[in-house]
């Protein structure tokens, strides 16, 4: 009890200094280490395309997420401990933000005693809120977590994206989009409320600027609707008449979705867009999500004359659906062929049956399509994966 005590003072210190919150990251971890009665520490950011590790400061190297210790705590968020080449004791912690994996933090200290790890989670939480709160407006973590320029439609629409993660205790929504550096008209997006899981995968016509304004707009016109309470039908209206209005002579498809996290029942729409799959006891189940699809959002949809259709579908406990545009299926493998529907498929029951959380999943996914490709992506791969945690009975 008094470890715990001396501790939640220490930290209250920390907190309770008005100064510390303006301090730059690199300063705040020392300060905050040195408040929590920690030696050394040190922050480790996730690249974009979730690579490598890359340190806050220059001192040390970045590291494989991979192919290291530290990768291994990234990938399954759980802790690690190994010896120092200094000597002593590093222990990798998961800076886990909500469900967001941001990266890991190494605690160095000459004994690991259950106090240490105490303090140490103390620090990842913490810091895990100030990473959040301060990339939004520090462009130096930008700089950090890229390895090229970023491309001025790529640019754009990342600014609209959402978290790469959310969840709660009833569901976990993740996304993965790539090519990272150069996308032009694929985004993702999710939410939640005290009900409801809202999961969306949009793709522009085209690979440009227009297509991601096309995108914005999409994304825009859909959470404004959201956000006053309107239910499936209306959320697709009311980026029909945004892109009709505000650019004519674009579209866009997409797959709207609506999941109450209590019943299990899912809602959708799909316009234009590959059918989703649904992942059951780790196989995908054929079929299981096929509909008629409507005409793409936008001005085809306001010639078409019909109301948008609504699908449901009540999910079992575990369930998993996925999301993807066709920039996956389509891709090219080395020998020129198409990556295609069933080798996707394939990778997905593999990383399934493995038992990898579901970020991790799309994390290996992606990265197999994009290892099998000679000349890169010809257009945007973008995946979204989410599943049900029913509240137990």
């Amino acid at each position: 009890m008094a470890a715990a005590e001396t501790e939640e003072g220490l930290l209250a210190e920390f907190l309770a200094d008005t100064h510390n919150a303006a301090l730059d990251l690199t300063t705040a971890v020392a300060r905050c280490s040195k408040a929590l009665g920690i030696q050394h520490s040190v922050v480790y950011l996730s690249d974009i395309q979730q690579r490598r590790l890359v340190p806050l400061t220059d001192v040390v190297s970045t590291l494989p997420i991979d192919d290291s210790i530290a990768g291994w705590t990234y990938r399954t968020q759980s802790l690690r401990v190994e010896e120092s080449e200094s000597g002593g004791l590093t222990a990798w912690l998961p800076l886990v933000d909500g469900a967001e994996r941001l990266g890991v933090l190494a605690v160095q200290s000459p004994v690991l005693d259950p106090s240490i790890l105490r303090r140490g989670r103390t620090l990842s939480a913490l810091l895990a809120m100030m990473i959040t709160s301060k990339r939004a407006y520090k462009d130096s973590f930008v700089r950090l977590t890229r390895t090229e320029p970023m491309h001025l439609p790529a640019e754009m629409l990342r600014a609209f994206l959402p978290p790469r993660t959310i969840g709660n205790l009833h569901a976990l929504s993740t996304a993965v989009l790539e090519p990272a550096y150069q996308i032009g008209g694929d985004a993702f997006d999710h939410s939640l409320t005290e009900t409801t899981l809202h999961a969306s995968i949009l793709d522009a016509m085209g690979h440009d600027l227009a297509s991601g304004l096309t995108t914005a707009v999409s994304l825009a016109a859909c959470r404004n609707a959201r956000r006053t309470g309107a239910d499936l039908p209306e959320l697709v209206e009311c980026v029909d008449s945004a892109l009709s209005q505000w650019l004519p002579d674009q579209f866009c498809t997409g797959v709207l979705m609506q999941l109450d996290m209590s019943t299990g029942l899912l809602r959708w729409s799909n316009c234009g867009h590959p059918p989703p799959l649904l992942i059951r006891d780790q196989r995908v189940v054929p079929g299981a999500l096929d509909r008629e699809s409507d005409p793409p959002m936008g001005l085809p949809s306001l010639l078409a004359g019909r109301p948008r259709q609504v699908h449901e579908l009540d999910l079992k406990a575990g369930d998993r659906v996925l999301l993807y545009t066709d920039g996956v299926t389509e891709a090219r493998t080395e020998d020129g062929g198409l990556y295609g529907l069933t080798r996707f498929t394939n990778e997905i029951i593999r990383a399934t049956a493995g038992g990898e959380l579901a970020p991790e999943v799309l994390r290996r996914l992606i990265h197999s399509i994009l290892d099998s490709q000679c000349e890169g992506l010809r257009d945007d791969a973008t995946i979204l994966l989410f599943e049900w945690r029913p509240p137990p009975r």
